[in-house]
């Protein structure tokens, strides 16, 4: 998996696959303030993407892609 997940968020690195997508959904839902790091990540599937838009988790570091950035509007 390239998801840590941490105390404080999840940490999204490197190609991030569709299997992480469910495990994330999941996890973002069960967070007070759910909050993700995308700093090193440098893929993204779609389906993980669509989590991320439906849920809106506060983008504590954004990627490096500036297209992928202002979809989430980090």
């Amino acid at each position: 998996m390239s998801i840590r997940y941490l105390k404080k968020h999840a940490a999204l690195e490197g190609a991030v696959s569709v299997e992480d997508a469910e495990a994330l959904s999941v996890w973002l839902r069960e967070q007070a303030k759910p909050a993700v790091h995308m700093g090193k990540c440098e893929q993204l599937h779609s389906a993980v993407l669509q989590v991320l838009l439906a849920l809106r988790p506060k983008v504590v570091a954004p990627p490096a892609d500036r297209r992928l950035a202002e979809l989430l509007g980090a």
